[in-house]
């Protein structure tokens, strides 16, 4: 049995600490704040809920598997799932609409056809298809295993480029971007590279950077679907929390920690403002850039550029408590894309200032735990933002006034919010940073193969022997799922007792 600190109670130190318990392992978490969940927060008043993260659960698998490896009840007994569908409606600027289904790549391929035209759909269904052999080439490198101590094949972009013909074949190839697939693969149809670049943005990549193996973000999406866990996503973190629990990990709350103690060239515990906390091993959840950044422990050598925030984006958050019934046949996800693309990419790259009418994530789900009664309605609106740049996020008179361009940006697409309104609760970047430790409050993006490996993450084992690195800034990236495999390979890396 080995005495483990693990460092931050988000859904990766959770998800560790509830695996390394049931391996044998006595585990203790140390976590800054006064609750659990991290990213995974929630926001109440008046009898409105409403998740503070992350609102939807790709690839529920990886909880179920967590679920079934620390506990003999599935993951359906513990919260409740349920399917998104449709899974999204989009509004693009020149007014056309366009819905999705779940899980069903032949059923978007004939709402394809239906709003741009015959032929749209089979022309993502290729692209998709090439989004298809990313995923083989990539899943279990990127997502399953650990990264391996030879990275070069990583550091090339599995995306099938058609062979060039004619005068292209005669000059020097580049690396394709996601904007490159939109333009040779998608024709440049307006809405078609819309509906490409959504995903890519709501991750935190720009498209005109991003490499094109982000095709696999849409596919991934498209055929194993979203879900949605009743009673909001905090739900999970309340059941992975309870597991712990379960499994007898000891938790300390509002104890962050200071160092960590390094002894001999090996992570022997944490310093905490309460004392020493010693321990045979060390598990990071905390933001790992933060974590070096800010002397909690030190790199060996220079450390990742990707730990550098700068140009990452971050979230811009609106919690809307509506009064009046949710309208009948709402979808649960609606995206209202950006009026100028060209500009939300400017925005993105530091290049002008925050987009005034920028893709937006309108999450409206029909589940009576988030609001008083049926006479009300609680709403997110979510876009990305530069993180850093010209927008001071923490001027409240800076943050109100983009809350009243998203709001405005969304009714002029048709939804008809605010004069539903009762209250509306502004969250930005700096929420992040200052809740969770993120370093600018950029958002953590999901590993990506590509570009000399400049997309990886840190391995989960890192440089100082007895420190392992789990969350969205090391091996395999941010967002709920990906939290929750880092968690596994790092358990797998530690071993039973």
């Amino acid at each position: 049995m080995a005495e483990i600190v693990v460092i931050g109670a988000g859904m990766s130190g959770l998800a560790a600490a509830s695996r390394l318990a049931t391996l044998g392992h006595r585990v203790t978490v140390c976590e800054a704040g006064g609750t659990y969940g991290g990213m995974v927060g929630r926001y109440e008043r008046d009898g409105f809920a409403f998740d503070t993260g992350p609102g939807l659960l790709p690839l529920p698998a990886v909880y179920r598997d967590l679920a079934l490896k620390t506990g003999k009840e599935p993951l359906e007994q513990l919260v409740e799932l349920a399917p998104v569908d449709p899974e999204s409606r989009h509004l693009l600027p020149d007014g056309t609409a366009v819905t999705l289904p779940n899980a069903s790549r032949g059923g978007v391929s004939q709402a394809l056809d239906a709003a741009f035209g015959a032929g749209s759909g089979a022309r993502w269904s290729e692209v998709m298809n090439r989004g298809r052999t990313v995923w083989e080439a990539t899943r279990r490198p990127l997502l399953e295993e650990p990264l391996p101590a030879d990275r070069g094949f990583l550091g090339t972009d599995p995306y099938p480029v058609p062979p060039r013909t004619g005068l292209a074949r005669l000059r020097r190839p580049r690396p394709w971007t996601l904007a490159d697939v939109a333009r040779r693969e998608l024709g440049g149809h307006p809405g078609l590279t819309a509906l490409l670049s959504e995903p890519a943005l709501r991750h935190g990549f720009v498209p005109g950077r991003a490499p094109a193996g982000a095709t696999v973000l849409p596919y991934m999406e498209q055929s194993f679907g979203v879900w949605y866990v009743r009673g909001g996503l905090r739900a999970l973190a309340e059941a992975v929390f309870r597991r712990c629990e379960l499994r007898r990990v000891g938790f300390r709350f509002d104890t962050p920690v200071t160092r960590v103690v390094v002894e001999g060239g090996r992570a022997r515990g944490v310093e905490t403002a309460d004392g020493r906390i010693d321990a045979d091993l060390v598990v990071s959840a905390m933001d790992a850039g933060a974590l070096f950044a800010h002397g909690l422990a030190e790199w060996p050598g220079e450390p990742p550029e990707e730990w550098r925030p700068h140009g990452v984006p971050g979230r811009f958050s609106v919690l809307l408590a509506l009064r009046g019934r949710r309208p009948e046949g709402t979808p649960h996800r609606t995206v209202v894309h950006a009026a100028d693309p060209a500009a939300e990419e400017s925005a993105l790259s530091l290049a002008g200032p925050p987009c005034e009418r920028p893709t937006v994530q309108v999450l409206r789900p029909d589940d009576p735990a988030l609001r008083p009664d049926d006479d009300h309605e609680s709403v997110v609106l979510t876009a990305t933002v530069p993180a850093q740049g010209d927008a001071d996020w923490t001027a409240p008179c800076v943050a109100d006034r983009y809350a009243d361009r998203l709001l405005a940006h969304v009714d002029a697409a048709g939804l008809g919010l605010r004069e539903r309104l009762l209250w509306r609760v502004v969250r930005t970047p700096e929420d992040t940073r200052r809740e969770t430790g993120a370093l600018g409050g950029a958002v953590a993006r999901p590993a990506l193969a590509g570009s000399a490996g400049s997309w990886l993450k840190a391995a989960n084992e890192s440089p100082v022997p007895g420190l392992y690195l789990v969350g969205g800034n090391a091996h395999p990236g941010g967002g709920l799922s990906r939290a929750g495999m880092s968690a596994c390979i790092a358990a797998g890396l530690i071993g039973p007792a």
